[in-house]
């Protein structure tokens, strides 16, 4: 994308109107991100767009923004949401109708997705423990465990786990039903955030739980050191050690499938859908429409399914009736 110096008057961060600016616009910028604008597209948009006339944004320039985006392994999915967005902005100040003809949407994968089988889980699990990012293993294991979602993950709090009462609450989520909803913490997502708390001795409530940190070698090129960490900001991202990781386990697979697999798993074992749907945060209005997008459930599932209409008792013969024959009548 072309370098271009800001200029003043109606940028993305300011949206004109014919009234003269109105205040912060959609993408306003003038105070610190929430968390919640982390998990959306606003953190991604503004260091782009952040300084540029809406007049000045090109079809080229989203093309060229769409690449970058690819190339730091965002899915196609949320780069059109991003998009999105900017769309709305440029909608807003009547400048989008000359640029559609050139912006073309990214292809979306239909497909759920796939299932790891348990031996791929295992091996990927081990190469988390190996990689040099310190964070990938407990992130990962959380992910498998909870079938959270990566920003759900990326952005807790410690305040927000209860390694006593052996729970989660959800923060910022991508619905208002995942907003805020309890999760409880089996024995090994327990144990993996038992284990990365030690590594914190002075946090605190609102420290995150996977922070921004260094990562480097000690002296002897052989010991991996974190460094420079900053609890006060969320680790920016894992992808760069979850694709090494990947490889290293010959694992294909998104990050997104570890949800696809929890939700899979879960209705195998028989717990109902709409349990799947509170622990998972689906929205109240597409639990069928999420049943059919993830929830492929296994042959095994359906034969316990159809087994449950057997009758629970078994229908007892009918005894012979005997015919008696008639009293004789009395001799008088």
């Amino acid at each position: 994308m072309r370098d271009r110096s800001p200029h003043q008057g109606a940028d993305i961060t300011s949206t004109r109107t014919e009234g003269g600016v109105a205040g912060t616009g959609v993408l306003s910028s003038g105070a610190r991100p929430s968390p919640l604008s982390r998990v959306g597209s606003l953190g991604h948009l503004l260091p782009v767009f952040g300084g540029l006339l809406v007049t000045d944004v090109t079809a080229d320039d989203i093309a060229d923004y769409q690449k970058a985006r690819l190339a730091q392994h965002a899915s196609p999915k949320t780069i059109n949401l991003e998009v999105a967005t900017l769309r709305q902005v440029l909608k807003r100040n009547r400048v989008w109708a000359n640029l559609q003809p050139d912006v073309r949407m990214l292809p979306v994968r239909t497909d759920v997705g796939r299932v790891l089988t348990a031996k791929e889980q295992s091996d990927l699990l081990d190469a988390c423990a190996k990689s040099r990012s310190r964070a990938l293993h407990p992130f990962v294991v959380l992910a498998i465990n909870t079938g959270m979602r990566y920003s759900e993950i990326r952005l807790l709090t410690w305040d927000q786990i209860d390694l006593i009462g052996a729970t989660l609450t959800v923060g910022a989520s991508k619905t208002d039903t995942g907003s805020g909803r309890k999760v409880p913490l089996n024995a090994r997502a327990l144990k993996a955030l038992q284990t990365w708390a030690t590594s914190f001795p002075d946090r605190k409530a609102d420290h995150y739980v996977f922070p921004t940190e260094g990562i480097g070698l000690a002296t002897n090129d052989e010991v991996v050191i974190a460094h420079h960490t900053d609890t006060t900001e969320p680790i920016g991202s894992v992808q760069h050690a979850w694709q090494r990781a990947k490889k290293a386990a010959g694992v294909t697979i998104r990050f997104h499938d570890l949800r696809h697999s929890a939700c899979t798993h879960l209705l195998e074992a028989g717990v109902p859908l709409m349990v799947v749907g509170q622990l998972l945060g689906w929205a109240g209005g597409t639990v069928a429409a999420m049943a059919a997008k993830y929830g492929h459930v296994g042959p095994k599932a359906l034969q316990s399914a159809v087994k449950a209409l057997e009758p629970k008792w078994k229908r007892q013969p009918r005894a012979k009736q005997t015919r008696t024959a008639p009293a004789s009548a009395a001799v008088n």
